[in-house]
């Protein structure tokens, strides 16, 4: 699993223009799925998330974590983060999780940050939808956390 995470200072995703899910201060979460990954990945990725110190604390060092700032979540599911593109210019996405596969990870991820965090604090796209996401980073801070071995 590939969570790229942009910390932000509000972000919102919308699904035929409806707002779906919006959040304050906190992160902005691309989540990519690949295949073999598993339960014990989308634990381990959701608790490094919301551990993840990126947030500055009183001497502006990055220091404080989501916890810390009792920050919010937006969760967006992005297949295209395992793109390969070693062959020519179009992407492959033969290593992403199969949709059905990747949709049960993506909401095991998601169960795991609700349970870890106040469940409001954690808002969510729509799986396989086309979106909008709107992002205001915060820095900008972009980090990429992987459950590659």
């Amino acid at each position: 699993m590939k969570a790229l995470i942009q910390r932000v200072s509000s972000g919102n995703v919308s699904v035929n223009g409806e707002t779906i899910g919006k959040i304050g201060r906190g992160y902005v979460v691309l989540l990519g799925v690949r295949t073999g990954d598993t339960d014990e990945d989308a634990h381990r990725l959701a608790a490094k998330t919301v551990s993840l110190r990126v947030f500055p604390d009183e001497n502006d060092r990055m220091n404080l974590s989501l916890h810390d700032i009792q920050g919010e979540i937006l969760v967006v599911s992005q297949f295209t983060l395992y793109a390969d593109t070693r062959k020519g210019n179009r992407p492959s996405f033969i290593n992403a999780a199969p949709p059905e596969t990747a949709e049960t990870l993506y909401n095991v991820y998601v169960a795991t940050l609700r349970k870890m965090l106040d469940p409001s604090r954690v808002a969510t796209g729509t799986f396989r939808s086309m979106m909008s996401v709107e992002i205001f980073n915060d820095g900008p801070v972009t980090v990429e956390l992987n459950t590659d071995q």
